[in-house]
């Protein structure tokens, strides 16, 4: 099975360049607010390191549709990554206004996935797994119980791309895809050396572990 690799929360054009000459698929910019907030503008910019060698994703919170179809024209997204305990609707909703890929975050406590997984799994281009935080919307760099989830995700995954967020490192990130086989691990603090700061030795070693897991 292939396995892509997101490296999120770039703020500059260098560490999107360093993403794809180590084998990113995906290259993330956030809008939903902390530490590697960028804007539209500057988000271009760093997509511009990586020209088209991946595609452009964009994290977003609460927001409503209207303003993150606006925001991803401006920053030139392929795909949208809806956080903040999305619904279907809110899928719907961002659609009507963005001709991409639509992601929705599912968020989990302990084993268990949101009463809604279901339907995200069934609107949404992929879902993202992430784990449930108190007081967090977005991303929080917390590892999921991947054994306890993948027993879960096996009643709503269906042939729906699964993206895994949460905690990963060089060092786990083939353990976390011997079990639950996401098709996309999604990386950000797990190679930083500050918040925004990626670490080039570090997600190189992240693509060559989910290189090492797939032999």
């Amino acid at each position: 099975m292939r396995v892509s690799v997101k490296f999120c929360g770039l703020t500059s054009p260098e560490d999107a360049r360093a993403a794809v000459e180590f084998g990113a698929s995906y290259v993330g910019a956030i809008f939903a607010g902390g530490p590697r907030l960028v804007t539209p503008q500057r988000a271009r910019d760093v997509f511009d390191g990586s020209g088209t060698r991946a595609a452009h994703v964009g994290v977003f919170g609460a927001a409503s549709a209207e303003h993150i179809g606006e925001t991803a024209r401006e920053s030139g997204l392929d795909v949208i990554q809806l956080h903040g305990d999305p619904r279907a609707s809110d899928v719907q909703a961002v659609r009507s206004r963005f001709g991409g890929r639509v992601w929705a975050a599912a968020r989990a406590s302990g084993a268990l996935l949101p009463a809604w997984a279901g339907e995200l799994f069934r609107e949404a281009d992929a879902v993202l797994l992430d784990a449930r935080v108190p007081g967090a919307l977005g991303g929080t760099g917390v590892t999921l119980d991947w054994v306890a989830i993948a027993r879960a995700l096996d009643a709503v995954r269906g042939t729906t791309p699964v993206v895994l967020a949460g905690g990963l490192t060089p060092m786990n990130v083939a353990e976390a895809i011997r079990a639950l086989s996401p098709e996309v691990v999604d990386v950000s603090s797990g190679v930083e050396s500050a918040p925004g700061v990626k670490d080039h030795a570090l997600m190189r070693a992240f693509v060559a572990a989910v290189l090492a897991s797939r032999a």
